[in-house]
């Protein structure tokens, strides 16, 4: 599953970041959707370049951050990906911040191959009380008859914290057994920090042959730990100029990291 959904068996997928889309705060409009589409196209071709495994498309420019997805954010979205595929040699997937629903109906129109929420949980987080439906996501798939869209759980929330005492190791295996995670994913408490090595180990240990994955904070130099205990790993942040999230992708950052990460599978 890993190598046909991500191209690997241990897979490294790189993070195209929106710049923030009409409707969000932060929203450029004398560029238009115009200018969002292009530092988009420009991190891609990096990070195909550099030798990724896959792409994931978020709205990472859009804080502060929606639990539930606006309508122009959820068109801009959908049309920006749509006219980037015909540049796109890898497979893709989505996240729309925060909302699953929205993440899996991107999927869908999209034709991604994969999509990347916080799909289970209670949290008391930056957004406010934060309670994910994963039942309407996961029957959002079996509705649009997508039983190939492999659905990404990130099991500990940044900018949040769980609301009660169920250790990493409880909500992995109950995100698999109640709400049929495909993948896990074990986050740091910020976009860009680093995971908890024993929350990686606890999650991988609790799901068995389920793929679990660091899905923040990866750099080039604890990736050979990280890919020792985990499945795969998503990076955004460490591509960017600088290590700086809010800048384009480089391509040299990228490859340095791709080259060591060769070397080690």
């Amino acid at each position: 599953m890993l190598r046909e959904t991500f191209g690997n068996e241990k897979p490294i997928i790189g993070m195209v970041h929106f710049l923030p889309l009409p409707g969000s705060p932060l929203y450029q409009g004398k560029g238009g959707m115009a200018h969002i589409i292009d530092a988009a196209a420009n991190d891609i071709e990096a990070l195909q370049k550099g030798g990724v495994d896959a792409l994931m498309f978020g709205n990472e420019g859009d804080r502060p951050y929606l639990l539930k997805a606006s309508p122009v954010a959820l068109a801009s979205y959908a049309f920006i990906v749509g006219e980037l595929k015909s540049q796109i040699r890898l497979p893709f997937g989505v996240n729309y911040l925060w909302d699953p629903v929205a993440s899996v109906a991107l999927a869908v129109a999209t034709g991604a191959r994969f999509a990347r929420e916080i799909f289970t949980g209670v949290y008391d987080s930056d957004m406010g009380l934060w309670a994910p439906d994963a039942a309407s996501a996961v029957r959002l798939r079996s509705d649009a008859l997508r039983g190939d869209l492999k659905l990404m759980f990130n099991i500990n929330a940044e900018f949040a914290s769980p609301i009660g005492e169920r250790s990493i190791a409880q909500r992995a295996k109950s995100a698999v057994f109640s709400s049929l995670a495909d993948v896990v994913l074990v986050s740091g408490p910020m976009t860009g920090e680093a995971v908890e090595m024993s929350n990686l180990h606890e999650a991988k240990k609790a799901v068995g042959a389920v793929p679990v994955f660091a899905n923040t904070g990866v750099n080039i130099d604890n990736v050979e730990t990280v890919l020792s205990v985990g499945d795969g790993a998503i990076v955004g942040t460490h591509f960017k100029v600088d290590g700086d999230t809010w800048k384009p992708v480089d391509p040299a950052r990228v490859k340095r990291f791709m080259d060591r990460v060769a070397r080690l599978r």
